[in-house]
């Protein structure tokens, strides 16, 4: 078609195709280096890992039933440390849906970050306020909001107390207690694929001597830091109530928020 033109009017045309062709390419060009920047920090799963050397609040989760008063020694030991500790109210008596108690930990994480210019947060779960905050980080934008989430003494695989309660007195085994059981779905859904998905770093401390958690090894928790009490401190027979407010459980849990990478095995005065 261009051959057809006279010479002059060919290179007009010529010229205003190369400019089209320029201002294209520019354009996908731009569009690219966007699409880079945004997902610079990203791993596979499309969620950027939250830095680990700023250390923000720390957001208490309590088990089940939701009594806030056993984790008064652990949120004392905190605040002595210099850390800003809130203590996240479960709704109703503690015994509902533990989704639902993961929706209103996404609540409280926002009032409480709100507060410090959007800083990540530490989350410490004891017993299944551990679960509750797997499921914030899996299913309600926790892995973009927390730095660490340190889990106590969680049925992360659930625990034969509860299947036993479910199959022996089920009217006294209200929604959370059958989510706990081993083979629940919750759990099952859970447990699926990346136990410890991208965003916070994991830790998951328990004791050998647990009498709630049973098995007591239902708390590890792949992917994470695994640390038994006993593994720091040999002679500590604590048990499951005990955790939140046993000395050397709190030397760890500090140990293991401290800024950096969590360590593989706390050191502690035992």
């Amino acid at each position: 078609m261009l051959s057809s033109l006279a010479p002059a009017r060919r290179r007009v045309v010529l010229a205003a195709l190369t400019a089209a062709v320029v201002a294209a390419v520019g354009a996908v060009a731009a569009i690219v280096v966007v699409v880079a920047a945004d997902g610079d920090h990203d791993d596979e799963s499309g969620t950027a890992a939250v830095g680990q050397d700023r250390l923000g609040p720390v957001v208490l989760v309590p088990g089940y039933g939701g009594s806030t008063t056993g984790l008064d020694v652990l949120a004392r030991t905190l605040r002595e440390r210099g850390r800003d500790v809130s203590v996240f109210p479960l709704p109703g008596d503690g015994r509902g849906d533990l989704d639902a108690q993961a929706v209103a930990l996404g609540r409280t994480v926002s009032t409480v970050r709100a507060r410090h210019d959007g800083a990540a947060v530490d989350v410490v779960g004891y017993s299944a306020g551990g679960v509750v905050a797997r499921l914030w980080v899996a299913d309600h934008g926790g892995d973009r909001a927390a730095r660490r989430v340190l889990t106590l003494g969680s049925p992360h695989h659930g625990t034969d107390i509860a299947a036993l309660a479910g199959s022996t007195l089920p009217g006294a085994c209200p929604v959370a207690c059958r989510q706990l059981a081993p083979d629940s779905t919750l759990l099952a859904d859970l447990n699926a694929g990346d136990e410890t998905p991208a965003g916070p770093t994991f830790v998951s401390v328990w004791t050998t001597h647990d009498d709630v958690v049973v098995p007591a090894s239902s708390a590890r928790l792949a992917g994470a830091v695994n640390l038994t009490v006993q593994s720091v401190c040999p002679g500590d027979a604590v048990r499951h109530a005990g955790l939140p407010s046993d000395p050397r459980v709190g030397s760890i849990v500090l140990s293991e928020l401290a800024a950096g990478p969590p360590a593989r095995a706390a050191t502690v005065a035992c």
